[in-house]
């Protein structure tokens, strides 16, 4: 018995043995999971202290400089030059201010304010004794100090390190928060994101942007990205304002609404007939006479201005706005308005004819532009304008309906620099196109509201048509020819004619089978102008103009008045 309980005690030392080896592998195998996972629990919860690469975070590397507006990254650079930040021009007119104007035929930065026009070039040197502009690799960059000078926007540089950038901010209400503890500001939201810089405790943060947990901040020492709420007091509002003084566009308007007629002169002779054609008209204060023509890409134009004529309407009470065109083909506006030398010698011709022949304003009408003269004529009447100002002559400028394809007429831009915008509001259908009204009511209460977006009403004219459209319909297409109101009605009656009254148009409509084919007419007269006139003093509008005197009949003025204003125009 004693030998076979010996030899079981000795299997049973020989399996622990055995057992223990495992159980001292599976112990080991225990740990080093759990020290892998203890290791992993850390490695996920334990803050990153890795500094982010700026050059990268920024894209920026040697002298150029990060560029962030509205705290957001731009794709554009910067450079650092002479000590001290150029920006690209066109950036700065497309995000900051339109007024820098670049000639690129004589390298010639134009600057035009209210009463003078600046210049500089690349040897014009700024108050540090640096350049004010640059031109390299094609690009214009203007100083960042010449932007501060005529540009109302908050601008922060931060270029003594490596890493150059520049922020530039619009005035306003932003919010803020102060550091209540030190904490790291990450590129991204999450303790693991490289670190970007450090906010210490005590200073203030501009928080762009609130989330649960972090949120996307300014830092004083000019960084942009993420820091955890936590260590951040309650964000406020705060207004930030700068002491720029906007430029004053103080200009010449009437002191009663306007009631404008055109006058389309052709000949010197034609200046004679004013006075028959005014008798016929009720109400008019201003006359615009077609006088003035441009001829070449060279600044000269033609000229049918008459001082008796002049002195003629002031006798009778009128308003002389004498009318520039571009309607010859042998002018270019996209060449003759790109030289400064140019604009100015045409700008200077204009203001010989204003005083040799006391005109009392200007009415500019170019027309058929193509999208790449729009900067230049839009700089064109920046710098007539003030012109005019000094004269104490009225800036009015003839537009269309605004559209899309011609937004770069700038109405905006207008309604600033000039006295009266006036809209053209008719050719809603025209020669060579579809048949159709020269001026429905949908189409004219679009303009002025579509106008109204960008010009105060104040400065806002709309003309209406003393003309409509007959439209013959053939077998190779639509024909049209222009009758004046007169001479619509006499068609009408010829032709015996029924009009039927569309309320959606405002306005009548007929139809008749000539031998030439079936015709069309949408007429203008004195019950559409009086639907348009409603418009106009609905909307407070500045005044009316007509094109053009002489195709309107005496019941046309008749509708062409002012009551809810109390100036009638009798």
């Amino acid at each position: 018995m004693a030998e076979n309980g010996g030899m079981i005690h000795d299997r049973e030392t020989t399996r622990m043995k055995k057992i223990i080896p495992v159980f001292i592998a599976l112990g080991l195998i225990l740990v080093i999971l759990l020290g892998v996972f203890g290791f992993q629990v850390l490695k996920k919860y334990i803050p990153s202290n890795d500094p982010s690469d700026l050059n990268a975070y920024y894209g920026v590397s040697g002298d150029e400089t990060a560029v962030l507006y509205e705290d957001g990254l731009q794709e554009v650079k910067g450079i650092w030059r002479n000590g001290q930040t150029y920006l690209p021009l066109t950036w700065v007119n497309e995000k900051l201010n339109k007024r820098f104007y670049w000639d690129s035929t004589e390298s010639l930065l134009v600057y035009a304010l209210p009463d003078q026009i600046v210049y500089a070039d690349a040897n014009t040197m700024g108050s540090t004794g640096n350049p004010l502009l640059l031109e390299e690799e094609g690009e214009v960059y203007l100083a960042l100090g010449l932007i501060a000078n005529y540009t109302n926007v908050q601008i922060s540089s931060y270029d003594s390190g490596d890493v150059k950038r520049v922020f530039l901010n619009e005035w306003g209400t932003r919010q803020v928060a102060q550091v209540k503890k030190n904490g790291k500001v990450r590129e991204q939201g999450g303790i693991k994101s490289p670190v970007v810089t450090e906010a210490a405790k005590g200073t203030e943060v501009t928080v762009l942007e609130a989330m649960e947990e972090w949120s996307r901040v300014e830092t004083p020492d000019g960084h942009v990205g993420y820091i955890q709420n936590k260590v951040l007091e309650p964000a406020e509002s705060r207004e930030f304002s700068g002491n720029f003084a906007e430029p004053v566009y103080e200009g010449t308007s009437l002191p009663e609404k306007v009631t404008l007629v055109w006058h389309q002169v052709t000949t010197m002779e034609a200046n004679n007939g004013l006075e028959s054609l005014i008798e016929n008209t009720k109400g008019v204060n201003v006359v615009s006479p077609t006088w003035f023509a441009l001829l070449d890409n060279e600044g000269n134009y033609r000229s049918l201005a008459s001082r008796s004529y002049v002195d003629k309407a002031h006798e009778m009470g009128l308003q002389v706005w004498a009318l520039l065109d571009n309607f010859s083909d042998d002018v270019n506006s996209e060449i003759l308005l790109a030289s400064t030398t140019k604009r100015r010698k045409l700008i200077n011709s204009l203001m010989d004819d204003v005083e040799q022949y006391d005109l009392d304003g200007l009415n500019m009408d170019f027309e058929g532009l193509k999208p790449e003269a729009g900067v230049h004529y839009v700089q064109f009447l920046r710098e007539l304008s003030i012109a005019c100002r000094e004269k104490g002559i009225v800036l009015s400028v003839d537009n269309y309906v605004p559209a899309s394809y011609n937004d770069f007429y700038d109405r905006e831009e207008q309604g600033i620099v000039a006295d009266y915008v006036i809209i053209m509001g008719y050719d809603e259908h025209y020669a060579g196109g579809e048949a159709g009204s020269v001026a429905s009511l949908d189409y004219v209460r679009g303009g002025i509201e579509r106008t109204l977006n960008d010009v105060p009403k104040e400065k806002v004219i709309n003309a209406v048509p003393f003309y409509t459209r007959l439209w013959t319909e053939t077998e190779s297409g639509w024909k049209s020819t222009a009758l004046g109101i007169a001479k619509a009605k006499e068609w009408i009656e010829e032709n015996q004619v029924e009009l039927y009254w569309q309320e959606e148009l405002g306005q009548y409509y007929g139809e008749f089978q000539s031998d030439e084919g079936m015709q069309f007419i949408w007429m203008e007269e004195e019950d559409s102008l009086e639907k348009k006139m409603e418009l106009i003093r609905q909307y407070d509008l500045a005044g009316v103009a007509c094109w053009k005197l002489g195709l309107e009949d005496e019941a046309a003025w008749d509708s062409i008045r002012w009551e809810e204003t109390g100036t009638e125009n009798e």
